[in-house]
C-alpha cells in the first residue's frame, strides 16, 4: 500500500505519526506529573522516587516505539533526506497550535536523530533553531496569580496560601504566615527597601520534589523586585512551612543542576520557563527545563546556546583544570561555562572498568536522586565542531587518548560520543586559591555534601579532593562517578588490630580486603586538607571516620528510612 502513497500523503501520514507518538508521549508525562501532589500529601517518597525513574525512561520508550512505525511506513526511502524535509515541514504546521510546540520540536529531532544518526547538525530534518520567532500561540492566561497588598505582609502570606489546597490542613498556619511575613518584612528592610509590598505573584503550579513542595513567585515593592520559594512539608501533624527563600543565590540553587527535576504540572512550558527566568537571569534556559522534567529539550536548548557562543567567538577549547582524569579527558573554552568529558580509549592503572560499564554509572546518576550532590550530565552524540575552535595541545592529546570517540575531518572535529556539564572548580584548587573564608565554608560543605549522598543510598567511591566541584553558589558537589556505587553494596569495615609491631610498619595490609570492603579510619589520610582545614572537618565531621555512621546508614536505607535533605541553609528555615 505504501508504495501507492504520493509524497505528499507521505509526508502527511509521517508527520502525523511523529506528532500521535509525541501526544502520547505527554500524556503519560503529565499522568506521572500529577501523581506528585498525592504522593506529597501521602509523605510517600518512594512512590515519587519511583515515578521519577519512570518519567525518565519514558522519553526513550516512546521514540523507540515510533521509530518501527516510521520505517514501516517510508519503506525503503527512509533514509530520503528530501522526503524528510517535506514531513518537517508538515509536522511545523502540526505545532504552530500548541502550547508546547518547543517541545514538539525536539521530540522530532529525536526520531530523525535515531534514524539519521546524524553527525553534527542537519537543518533540513531538524529543528537546529525553532521554526517561530516568537511563541506561536498567544497566552490564554497567566501562569500566575497575582496579589496586591491589602494591609500586612502576613495578610498577603495567607491570601497566598489559601489559593493552594492539600488534603491535609497547615499544622501551624497563624504561627507560620507570621514567621514568614517577618522573615520577608526584615530581608526587605535589610536590603534598605520599604517593605510595604504591593504586588506578589506566584506561579499557579507547585513544585514538588523529594519530601517538599515549593511556591515560588516574586515579590515587587516600590523599589524592588526578587524571587519568592515558600517550602512547605508534610508533617504527622499536617503542612508546615519549612522556609523561605528571598534571593536569587537561594532560588538558583533550588534550581540547580545537581538536583532532581522537580515534579510541576503546566500546560505552557515556555512562560514557565520564562518566568523563572527573569528570577534567576544567569540560569541557563537549558538548565531551567531540565530542571522542570523537559530533559530532552533542556538539552536542545544547551546545545543551541553553545553553539550560539561558538559562532560568536573566537575562543579555543583546552584541557581543563585540575588534576588529569584516568579514566576522562576534559576541555572547556575559557570564556563558556561548561565542560566536554570524553571516555578515554584505555584506562590509566589502577583503573579496571570498562567503557560500557562507565557510561552506565552515568546513566545510574541521571536517573538517581541527585539530592543536590551530583552533577547533571547531559549525554550527546556525533557532536561536529570546527576546527579552529580547538588548540593544537589539545587536539593532539584527544587524538593520543581518545582516537576511538574522536576524529578530525578536514576543518571539523567529530566527537562520537561525550558529556556536558557545567563547568565547576575542583575543590583541590578552590581550597588553594579562595579566601580563608570560603575554604573553611567548602571544607565543612565537603562533609556534607559526603552526608548528603549517604542518605540517598550513594558512596563516592573516591573521596579525593580532586573529585569534587565548587559550584558559584560555593555548594560542594560531585562529579566523577567511574568508582560511584550504591552505599548498601559497600561492607564497612574496621581494622582489625595489628598483630605485631611488624605488622604496624608494613606496606602491605596484615588483614584481608574483599572487593567491596570498605575502612572508614582510613578516610583522613585521603583528604589531602592542610591542618587548619584538616582539623576544621574532623570537628564538624568526625563521625565519617567511624564506621557506626555507615552501617547506620545502611540500615536506615534497608528499612525504608529516608532522611530529610534541605536545598537551603538552616538560615532559610523559619525554626
Amino acid at each position: 500500500m505504501t508504495a501507492l502513497l504520493t509524497d505528499s500523503r507521505r509526508a502527511n501520514l509521517g508527520a502525523k505519526v511523529i506528532h500521535k507518538a509525541f501526544d502520547r508521549y505527554q500524556f503519560r508525562f503529565k499522568e506521572i506529573t500529577l501523581k506528585a501532589k498525592v504522593h506529597f500529601e501521602k509523605k510517600n517518597l518512594h512512590d515519587m522516587q519511583t515515578d521519577a525513574e519512570l518519567r525518565l525512561d519514558l522519553y526513550k520508550q516512546i521514540v523507540q516505539q515510533v521509530v518501527p512505525e516510521i520505517h514501516e511506513l517510508l519503506g525503503d526511502r527512509i533514509n530520503e533526506k528530501l522526503l524528510w524535509v517535506s514531513i518537517k515541514a508538515v509536522y511545523s504546521g502540526r505545532i504552530d497550535d500548541r502550547n508546547d510546540w518547543e517541545l514538539a520540536e525536539t521530540f522530532f529531532n529525536s526520531v530523525t536523530r535515531q534514524i539519521f544518526t546524524t553527525v553534527g547538525v542537519d537543518p533540513q530534518i531538524e529543528f537546529v533553531d525553532t521554526d517561530f520567532d516568537t511563541p506561536p500561540t498567544p497566552s490564554k492566561q497567566t501562569v500566575y496569580h497575582t496579589y496586591e497588598q491589602v494591609s500586612t505582609i502576613d495578610q498577603l502570606i495567607r491570601m497566598i496560601l489559601s489559593d493552594y489546597s492539600f488534603q491535609a490542613e497547615y499544622a501551624h498556619f497563624d504561627e507560620d504566615t507570621q514567621l514568614a511575613a517577618n522573615r520577608i518584612k526584615k530581608h526587605l528592610i535589610s536590603q534598605g527597601n520599604d517593605p510595604f509590598i504591593k504586588q506578589i505573584e506566584t506561579l499557579k503550579s507547585i513544585f514538588y520534589r523529594g519530601q517538599a513542595a515549593y511556591i515560588i513567585g516574586c515579590i515587587h515593592t516600590q523599589a524592588y523586585h526578587g524571587p519568592l520559594a515558600i517550602a512547605l512539608h508534610y508533617q504527622p501533624e499536617g503542612i508546615v512551612i519549612d522556609a523561605v527563600l528571598l534571593t536569587e543565590d537561594e532560588v538558583s540553587i533550588l534550581f540547580s543542576f545537581a538536583h532532581s527535576s522537580f515534579h510541576i504540572h503546566t500546560s505552557r512550558p515556555y512562560d514557565l520557563v520564562q518566568f523563572l527566568h527573569q528570577l534567576m537571569p544567569r540560569k541557563k534556559i537549558g538548565e531551567l527545563y531540565i530542571s522542570l522534567g523537559f530533559n530532552k529539550h533542556g538539552k536542545t536548548e544547551l546545545y543551541r546556546d553553545l553553539l550560539y557562543h561558538l559562532a560568536n567567538s573566537d575562543d579555543q577549547f583546552e584541557i581543563a583544570r585540575g588534576e588529569r582524569g584516568m579514566v576522562m579527558i576534559v576541555f572547556a573554552m575559557p570564556s563558556y561555562d561548561v565542560v566536554i568529558k570524553i571516555i578515554k580509549d584505555t584506562f590509566a592503572y589502577p583503573k579496571d572498568s570498562t567503557r560500557g560499564q562507565v557510561m552506565e554509572k552515568y546513566h545510574f546518576v541521571f536517573r538517581h536522586d541527585r539530592a543536590g550532590r551530583l552533577v547533571d550530565a547531559q549525554e550527546f552524540e556525533h557532536l561536529k565542531f570546527e576546527r579552529k575552535h580547538f588548540s593544537d595541545d589539545l587536539l593532539a592529546e584527544l587524538i593520543n587518548v581518545a582516537a576511538q570517540m574522536v576524529t578530525i575531518d578536514g576543518d571539523d572535529v567529530i566527537i562520537d560520543h561525550a558529556y556536558i556539564q557545567r563547568r565547576l572548580i575542583p575543590l583541590n584548587i578552590y581550597l588553594r586559591e579562595a579566601e580563608t573564608e570560603k575554604k573553611r565554608a567548602a571544607v565543612i560543605d565537603y562533609g556534607q555534601a559526603i552526608k548528603d549522598l549517604m542518605t540517598t543510598n550513594i558512596f563516592p567511591g573516591d573521596l579525593l579532593l580532586k573529585n569534587f566541584g565548587v559550584t558559584r553558589h560555593g555548594r560542594v558537589v560531585f562529579y566523577d562517578y567511574d568508582e560511584l556505587c550504591l552505599l548498601t553494596d559497600c561492607k564497612f569495615r574496621r581494622i582489625p588490630p595489628a598483630r605485631n609491631y611488624e605488622d604496624e610498619l608494613s606496606d602491605i595490609p596484615w588483614f584481608s580486603v574483599g572487593e567491596n570492603d570498605v575502612f572508614p579510619e582510613q578516610f583522613p589520610s585521603f583528604l589531602g586538607l592542610r591542618e587548619e582545614l584538616r582539623r576544621l572537618f574532623v570537628s564538624h565531621h568526625q563521625d565519617l571516620f567511624d564506621v557506626k555512621l555507615w552501617k547506620e546508614t545502611q540500615n536506615n536505607i534497608s528499612a525504608g528510612s529516608i532522611l530529610k535533605i534541605t536545598p537551603y541553609k538552616r538560615e532559610s528555615q523559619l525554626r
